[in-house]
């Protein structure tokens, strides 16, 4: 009888290490992180439901990529797309509208340029009533497009027909 106790609890911990691994995986690959074709900047496409774990996962995680990126590659933009998220995504606006701006500030601090782009009109609507002090110092853009063309333009950057 002790034998099988042990065997399950032997069992159980093996179940929770491998839980916890597929946990890691699955926060690990929730924020893609892509590199975009205007150089040293980067995409990060947000999608899923918008808890404030899930907001501390996206935002810990960029950050920590950005300051490695801008070491290795000279990473000086940023361009968050939320045109996945609408209103059934979000959680408390007011947790976002707080997690965009200190996510701001921080990037800011380390001399990397914010762009978010995707906003539906709810949620830019919501956004606005949520009382998020730094409204009007974002850098936004309906699409990620947009965002590109802005970039491009801004540093000189031209596309040439290939013949």
């Amino acid at each position: 009888m002790q034998r099988e106790v042990d065997e399950l609890r032997q069992e159980v911990k093996e179940l929770k290490q491998q839980l916890r691994e597929y946990e890691e995986l699955i926060n690990e690959i929730s924020v893609p992180i892509i590199p975009s074709i205007v150089p040293e900047t980067i995409l990060v496409p947000v999608t899923g439901k918008l808890s404030p774990d899930r907001l501390e996962l996206i935002f810990t995680k960029i950050n920590e990529v950005a300051y490695r990126l801008s070491y290795t590659e000279g990473l000086n933009t940023v361009i968050i797309d939320f045109t996945a998220i609408s209103k059934r995504e979000l959680g408390e606006i007011d947790t976002l509208g707080m997690y965009i701006e200190n996510f701001q500030k921080a990037l800011k601090l380390m001399g990397i340029d914010t762009i978010f782009v995707g906003f539906t009109p709810a949620v830019t609507q919501d956004l606005t009533q949520s009382g998020v002090s730094i409204v009007n110092d974002l850098n936004t853009f309906l699409s990620f497009r947009a965002a590109l063309h802005y970039l491009m333009k801004k540093r000189g950057i031209t596309f040439q027909k290939i013949k």
